[in-house]
């Protein structure tokens, strides 16, 4: 909202709009909605709420949390797959589950499926003392080092698939792909994909959330308390921008 040249109401318009579509909204769809005569407008608008979705002090996931990473981009021939596939992207997902049904989740893009990153990711989202459940993959070896109790499962001598071992996890990472598809048609960034997984888990988190107006006074809230992103910060990432192919 900082030095906006539109006026408060259209911001709040934008707000509402936002927190009641279920499924998320496009730059395209806000840009309908409002009246904008720019697409790069809507853009950089939903951008910034994006920045304001996720509290920097947010409790860890605690309990029994179910932790794995998935790929975002499809496979392409010619092109090795699982946990180094080049030219994607990688996503740690964590779950809190209730009854092996998904609560709470926490992303984050990392950079490889290494020990160091993926012990940082589970220290970093989940609280110590909880119950860790993840495959064999060895990135997870020093989990238990760190005061939780791991569950590990070897899927190699495991007869069932990863997503019976994992359901939880498995399903949000089904759910975030349909959703990149469905409601942004894949139209996402290497480079922004952080904030489309801020998004989606502040969607997600809130799934259950019986009055919209909490969801718009938390995001008013998460608004204030963030700092000015500028046109040109928001984009420039974007010169060296490269597609996920998903």
């Amino acid at each position: 909202m900082h030095a906006s040249r539109l006026p408060l109401t259209s911001w709040l318009a934008a707000i509402w709009y936002v927190v009641n579509q279920k499924q998320g909204v496009s730059a395209l769809g806000l840009q309908r909605v409002l009246g904008f005569g720019s697409y790069q407008t809507a853009w950089a608008w939903l951008h910034k709420l994006r920045r304001a979705m996720v509290r920097a002090n947010r409790d860890r996931l605690a309990g029994v949390v179910e932790i794995d990473e998935t790929i975002i981009g499809g496979l392409r021939s010619g092109i090795a797959s699982g946990r180094g596939m080049a030219g994607k992207t990688l996503v740690a997902i964590a779950v809190d589950t209730h009854g092996g049904r998904p609560g709470r989740i926490r992303m984050a893009q990392i950079p490889n499926a290494t020990m160091d990153v993926l012990t940082d990711f589970v220290l970093d989202n989940v609280q110590v003392g909880s119950q860790v459940r993840t495959d064999g993959w060895k990135g997870y070896n020093a989990v238990g080092r760190h005061r939780f109790e791991h569950v590990l499962t070897s899927l190699k001598a495991s007869d069932d698939h990863a997503h019976v071992v994992l359901p939880a996890v498995h399903r949000v990472a089904s759910l975030l792909k349909r959703w990149l598809l469905g409601t942004h048609q894949g139209a996402v960034s290497h480079e922004h994909l952080g904030y489309y997984l801020d998004e989606f888990t502040f969607r997600f988190n809130r799934r259950r959330a019986r009055h919209r107006g909490l969801l718009f006074y938390r995001l008013i809230e998460g608004a204030l308390a963030t700092t000015p992103q500028p046109y040109n910060t928001l984009t420039a990432a974007d010169r060296h921008r490269r597609a996920i192919p998903l």
